[in-house]
């Protein structure tokens, strides 16, 4: 497994009338996260879909909330790739603020074809470049 770490502020639209974070807006996060750790492996979702014909979409998830973040919060998302398949990728994406542990989710992704949705081998390219991490 390899770790990518990226942060992200918690703003006033993020939270609920209680002044913490809305519970799907965790998702969003971690679906930032997993973008930025794609271009940091140099794969623009442009790229993806115009040149490798391919997009990443989430199959399944399990999410485990244990403490709300706040307003004003300085989160870390740490997303770490598990299972590499042929069309598929299992991420385990942890969410802490201070080094505490907010919420833990298995994600998966299916690779599917960027016109017909149906799915897709992952490209070479980027497994290539996946595994190497």
């Amino acid at each position: 497994m390899s770790a990518f770490i990226w942060q992200v502020r918690v703003y006033y639209e993020d939270t609920d009338s209680g002044g913490v974070v809305y519970h799907s807006n965790y998702l969003n996060f971690m679906e930032r996260a997993r973008t930025e750790w794609l271009r940091h492996l140099g794969f623009e979702q442009t790229y993806l879909s115009d040149v490798l014909k391919v997009m990443f979409v989430v199959h399944s998830a399990q999410i485990a909330f244990k403490k709300p973040a706040k307003f004003n919060d300085l989160l870390i998302i740490d997303s770490a790739l598990g299972k590499i398949g042929r069309g598929s990728l299992e991420f385990l994406q942890k969410i802490y603020v201070n080094q505490q542990l907010l919420v833990e989710a298995v994600i998966k992704v299916a690779c599917v074809d960027a016109d017909t949705f149906k799915p897709s081998a992952i490209p070479t390219v980027i497994k290539v470049k996946m595994e190497q991490i």
